[in-house]
């Protein structure tokens, strides 16, 4: 819900031409659709239905990368796997708990991750869950910047490319950086902020963090609405 889509969001940021494939039948979160949505733009595809399949395998062989967070083998098993990447591609696999061991299959999200990883035990007390979705984010940045690394080693070297990132993989590369104190910030954010006209409304965001010379990461237009677009580059 939240990984996928930010690493779409921050490729689109640098450049990329995103289009976000979801289903009509699966739920959208409203908050973080608006939150994710920056730059991209979305379709529905139902790939239960054999012609509607057959328009993702289109778009995939004319894309250079596809990002997929479903669970390990869910749409291989539908002829999206690695081993069905069109020759020359990058594809990125995010999972919740790894792509090897006895819970590569099981559903996940960042706080449930948050408990079975540790980062949410404090002492002898309650769990305590991060204030933020921190696997998440993180993970989908990390995603984007595999796909970078793929795609610049592809350019010298050649060859299809599989990046895999997990949300337990973050929480261990997080927890590893060691903890500090919490210190209450009362900074204001304005100067970060920018406002958009959005089919959904004007929207207040965030802008993309960081900057490149000659190339500044940015977003070219608001949150859309889901599923509001053709199914075509």
């Amino acid at each position: 819900m939240i990984a996928g889509p930010v690493c779409g969001r921050t490729l689109a940021a640098h450049g990329a031409s995103v289009l976000h494939v979801g289903a009509e039948h699966l739920p959208v979160m409203r908050p973080v659709w608006v939150d994710t949505s920056f730059g991209k733009r979305s379709t529905w595809l139902d790939l239960r239905d054999t012609s509607q399949a057959e328009v993702l395998r289109s778009l995939w062989s004319d894309a250079d990368v596809m990002i997929q967070s479903y669970r390990p083998d869910s749409l291989a098993a539908r002829g999206f796997g690695p081993a069905d990447a069109p020759e020359g591609t990058v594809l990125v696999s995010l999972s919740a708990y790894g792509h090897s061991g006895p819970w590569r299959g099981r559903r996940g999200f960042d706080s449930l991750l948050q408990l079975a990883t540790g980062i949410a035990h404090r002492g002898d007390g309650a769990p305590v869950p991060l204030p933020a979705q921190a696997l998440d984010h993180g993970t989908g940045w990390l995603a984007a910047s595999g796909v970078m690394t793929a795609l610049r080693r592809r350019a010298v070297e050649g060859g299809t490319w599989h990046v895999r990132v997990s949300l337990a993989r973050t929480a261990r590369l997080l927890d590893s950086l060691g903890w500090i104190d919490s210190v209450e910030d009362l900074s204001p954010v304005d100067g970060y902020c920018d406002e958009v006209d959005s089919p959904l409304g004007r929207v207040r965001y965030l802008r993309v963090p960081g900057g490149l010379p000659g190339a500044p990461p940015r977003w070219d237009w608001g949150p859309g609405v889901a599923g509001g677009d053709l199914a075509e580059w």
